[in-house]
């Protein structure tokens, strides 16, 4: 028989992760293994089969209580033959004793409740050009009453605390390299020295996805998605390019912001939880990190 072994991911394997995930449909990031790994560098296993890569999950721990369950791939050819149950529960084990998230593809939610998993809410990405303001991007002219910054120009310790809000545990390592990485755009709405919102979008194989996406308003909500969009790679000059936001239905008026900006529901995963879901600003909530990492 030939062995399956479980082991900690490299770099390479990261990259092939990105493709598996490419090929999945799920639209990564290019630069997000690199930041992924920041996380939780123990925290992405790869199944080998007679030493070839052939399944991969993620098991990030952050903080002293929580995980995140993630990249959850077995490819086709081995599917069905228990490789995949094994690192699940390699994961699951890694993560023993914390209060555990996944957001979950709708053929796999069943799987997830078997193993003591309960939907919090529905995460449902929303992709398209978003309708102009008709406002030409003036700062404070579009209704949102903030301005709108590079987010790396304020203080770091600011926007970690702004994130933990949104977050279960502190992340700042990851936040960082989220933020900060060459490639991606980190936008800050600020009114009266006082953060307002935070949206980061990032490159990907299709529509360039924007995450997080917090905002204390709709309308500051739309500020962000508009000057994020209008950072993608071949927009036209002064306009906006396709974006891609995952967007939590706990927050109806972040499902009403997207339907009014033209944006169109393409894909869902349910957040799922083993215990009773952490409580964070669900109003100020537009649009989760990472469906991989949370």
């Amino acid at each position: 028989m030939t062995a399956f072994e479980i082991a900690g991911a490299s770099a390479a394997d990261m990259e092939l992760f990105r493709a598996w995930a490419d090929d999945e449909g799920w639209n990564p990031g290019a630069s997000d293994p690199l930041a992924f790994a920041v996380a939780d560098p123990g925290g992405f296993l790869v199944g080998r089969l007679g030493g070839e890569p052939v399944a991969c999950v993620s098991a990030v721990r952050y903080g002293a209580g929580f995980g995140f369950i993630g990249f959850y791939i077995a490819r086709p050819a081995v599917r069905g033959q228990g490789y995949g149950i094994q690192l699940w529960n390699a994961a699951m084990h890694r993560l023993d004793g914390r209060l555990v998230g996944l957001d979950g593809v709708v053929a796999q939610q069943d799987n997830y409740r078997k193993s003591g998993f309960r939907s919090a809410w529905n995460n449902v990405r929303h992709e398209g050009v978003p309708a102009a303001d008709g406002s030409g991007g003036a700062a404070g002219s579009d209704g949102s009453g903030v301005e709108v910054i590079d987010a790396r120009s304020l203080p770091f310790a600011e926007l970690a605390a702004y994130d933990r809000r949104f977050f279960p545990e502190p992340r700042d390592s990851f936040l960082a390299a989220w933020t900060g990485f060459p490639g991606r755009s980190a936008l800050a709405a600020v009114r009266d020295g006082r953060i307002e919102g935070l949206g980061v979008i990032r490159p990907c194989s299709a529509a360039s996805r924007i995450g997080p996406l917090y905002a204390s308003t709709p309308a500051v909500a739309a500020a962000l998605i508009r000057r994020l969009a209008a950072t993608v790679s071949g927009a036209p000059d002064g306009g906006a390019g396709p974006v891609a936001v995952d967007v939590p239905d706990a927050n109806p008026a972040a499902l009403a912001l997207m339907s009014g900006l033209g944006l169109v529901p393409t894909f869902e995963a349910a957040r799922m939880y083993t215990g009773p879901a952490p409580e964070v600003d669900l109003p100020g909530l537009y649009g989760v990190t990472s469906l991989e990492l949370g």
